[in-house]
């Protein structure tokens, strides 16, 4: 693929399209972290809100271009508070917690209300003029009763990932769903924020984006987190659900051609997804 051979048109962007002011859900966690640095290393505002002040503090207290406020997105009146008068161009949400019991679940964080109540929560709380709504979901949420996704749903995450999504596309938000495979690379949980920042480059491998949940494979946190970050600039983006999975080899790519390459990849999948459009 010769991601030379197409242009992004240039034009001006009008300030009232403009994205400056990014609601990070799931910050703390291991993609959330590599997606806030990504955000503040390109020097968009970001506003957060987490239940662990005194963690988020640790990671992003230092930077300028994050705020933090204490809620609760199982609690949809604990998220209007904490969002009152604030200005939101656009939401990410990588809200999610373990397939399986564990400690994380604990004090009632399972999948019901973490992937789907928490999102369905979020999502009811955005304004209408929300210039995009960025959600992490997962492969296999349309194959949940096929091997392997149907040990992985055994305790419905991927039916509660699923709900998620659909409440998002019945919203009339704009929307980027981004479905990756098992996650690699981190989590960098006892990172501060400038080696964050350091760690987000990663060893890049090979990305393969599709569409209609066919593919197998695992995800690179950094590359997921770039995938969110890119999508916010793509119209191409909009309204429109992608698969990201990683591959043995490698893309060679510049900071100045990664939207080019980002928008290649995306427009090449809706392609091949609608072969009545070559």
């Amino acid at each position: 693929m010769t991601i030379m051979s197409m242009n992004i048109t240039e034009k001006s962007t009008p300030e009232s399209n403009k994205i400056t002011n990014i609601l990070v859900l799931g910050a703390t966690g291991g993609l959330g972290q590599i997606i806030v640095a990504k955000l503040i290393g390109e020097n968009y505002k970001i506003i957060t809100i987490v239940r662990n002040i005194e963690k988020a503090q640790k990671l992003f207290g230092d930077s300028a271009n994050i705020q933090i406020f204490p809620g609760d997105v199982r609690q949809q009146k604990s998220l209007e508070k904490s969002l009152a008068n604030q200005q939101i161009d656009a939401t990410i949400s990588c809200l999610g917690t373990t397939a399986f019991p564990s400690t994380r679940w604990w004090g009632g964080n399972n999948p019901e209300n973490i992937d789907y109540l928490g999102n369905q929560n979020l999502i009811n709380v955005m304004l209408p003029n929300l210039k995009r709504f960025i959600l992490v979901s997962s492969l296999g949420v349309e194959r949940s009763n096929q091997f392997p996704y149907k040990i992985l749903n055994l305790f419905k995450v991927l039916d509660y990932k699923l709900k998620a999504e659909n409440i998002l596309k019945s919203s009339g938000l704009p929307y980027t769903i981004i479905r990756p495979g098992r996650l690699t690379d981190g989590p960098y949980t006892s990172y501060d924020l400038n080696t964050l920042i350091n760690a987000t480059s990663g060893n890049r491998k090979k990305i393969i984006i599709s569409q209609g949940d066919k593919l197998l494979g695992e995800t690179s946190r950094i590359i997921v987190a770039e995938a969110c970050v890119e999508a916010l600039k793509l119209d191409c983006t909009i309204n429109q659900t992608f698969e990201i999975i990683n591959q043995v080899g490698k893309d060679e790519i510049s900071d100045n051609d990664k939207l080019l390459f980002w928008q290649t990849l995306f427009t090449k999948a809706q392609t091949n997804s609608n072969p009545d459009s070559k």
